[in-house]
């Protein structure tokens, strides 16, 4: 089972239509205001851990989150164009359960996910984006889900306003 604080990537929470987010705000004001998606290249790590080849076209989906009028976070996730071309994934709503329930439907269920945290100050586009104060930092955070047979089928690059979060993570011995 997992613990708590991981159960916004359980497949039970996006599974039944939810959203991976609803899990941890508690019934507070969660809006995603920017929703932009294009086709182009990702970054070279990134293509790599989809298994592009260069040039090869990737799916990119970019959102600010705004919790209870704070933004918050930004997103964005990479995706194999050829792998989500022609389902909602490829558009601004992705339908009840998001992203991976749509992978789901194409038989790409994500089953593991690996998240790298890293923190430094940020960007002045990150600072305006996320209306941080001077000297405020940000945690990035960047996930990779894989499906069953083992091929990376999302990688999800975060920035959070790192006086808006804790981060929290449960394991067993």
């Amino acid at each position: 089972m997992n613990a708590p604080e991981l159960r916004r990537l359980a497949q039970g929470q996006w599974g039944s239509g939810q959203s991976v987010w609803a899990a941890d705000t508690g019934g507070r004001d969660l809006v995603v205001d920017q929703v932009s998606v294009s086709e182009g290249g990702a970054p070279e790590g990134v293509a790599g851990v989809l298994g592009l080849e260069v040039g090869e076209a990737a799916c990119l989906r970019s959102r600010r989150f705004v919790l209870d009028g704070k933004p918050v976070l930004l997103s964005t996730s990479y995706l194999s164009a050829a792998l989500v071309a022609g389902t909602a994934i490829t558009r601004t709503d992705t339908g009840a359960g998001g992203i991976y329930a749509r992978l789901a439907e194409l038989g790409a269920e994500p089953v593991r996910f690996r998240e790298e945290i890293r923190s430094r100050m940020p960007t002045p586009e990150e600072s305006a984006r996320l209306e941080l104060g001077a000297g405020t930092p940000v945690v990035l955070i960047c996930r990779t889900a894989f499906a069953g047979d083992g091929r990376a089928v999302e990688v999800n690059e975060m920035t959070l306003d790192a006086a808006s979060y804790v981060l929290e993570y449960e394991f067993d011995a």
